[in-house]
């Protein structure tokens, strides 16, 4: 069994009456690429955002490395998560940013890195996600949907993080170049040796970056197995989901006239 580089052991939370999380318990382990499946609205951003210390859990402990984040002071906090890269939904760049400074921002921000220096390693990274140096030069605003996203994954992998998270990596991507980013994720995380956890409703994202996969519903995760398993999982609630049906224990709340 491979230590765990991430474990989550009875995390909660809740929001006003609105139990998010209900008890979740998940182990990443070191080296291997976990991938959270679920609805939209179960609980899978506020679990990456308990992680990443954005939002406090109510009860439960959260563990990197075998070291509880949540008893940690704020100097802990802050070297644990430079281990971390992410990949968020939409690509979250900055506007007012051309595209090499989007991907150095954490170098020049978080570690005070040379502006030259950080240029550099940003065109680098722009490389390996098949971006020329040229397209260092231009704003997000100029770039398509997937070049976007292909720059959040240059950020992503900036400063050779341990562990990156992916939110919703292929969301608002046409099919073909959601397997390009898949493809370059893959090809990433191998290249890094990194432990990944990711969160998506798209099934050939995970089927594509998944040692294992989770279901999370209601804030529980209800299922986990390897990729391999999850056409067999046995479970009414995963094959409901990744088949797509409206039919099944998973309701959909709508209004009908």
């Amino acid at each position: 069994m491979s230590e765990a580089k991430i474990e989550l052991r009875n995390v909660s939370k809740r929001f006003g009456k609105k139990v998010v999380l209900d008890g979740i318990n998940l182990t990443v382990p070191k080296g291997e690429s976990l991938v959270v499946i679920g609805g939209s609205g179960t609980g899978k951003s506020v679990m990456i955002k308990c992680v990443l210390g954005i939002i406090r859990p109510d009860s439960g402990q959260i563990f990197v490395d075998g070291k509880n984040v949540l008893k940690m002071d704020a100097s802990e906090r802050e070297k644990v998560l430079r281990k971390f890269g992410m990949l968020f939904q939409g690509a979250a760049l900055f506007d007012s940013l051309p595209v090499w400074e989007n991907v150095a921002f954490g170098l020049i921000q978080g570690r005070k890195m040379k502006r030259k220096q950080a240029k550099d390693i940003a065109i680098e990274k722009l490389a390996k996600v098949g971006l020329a140096a040229e397209v260092g030069e231009l704003y997000p605003a100029e770039l398509s949907g997937g070049m976007q996203k292909r720059v959040g994954l240059a950020r992503a992998i900036a400063a050779d993080p341990e562990i990156i998270f992916f939110d919703e990596p292929t969301t608002g991507l046409d099919p073909i170049m959601a397997d390009v980013i898949n493809d370059l994720i893959v090809d990433s995380v191998k290249d890094l040796g990194a432990t990944t956890l990711s969160i998506t409703h798209d099934m050939a994202s995970a089927r594509k970056i998944a040692d294992k996969v989770a279901m999370i519903h209601k804030g529980k995760i209800i299922w986990a197995g390897s990729r391999a398993e999850v056409d067999d999982s046995g479970n009414a609630y995963v094959d409901q989901f990744i088949h797509g049906r409206a039919d099944g224990p998973i309701q959909m709340e709508v209004l009908k006239p």
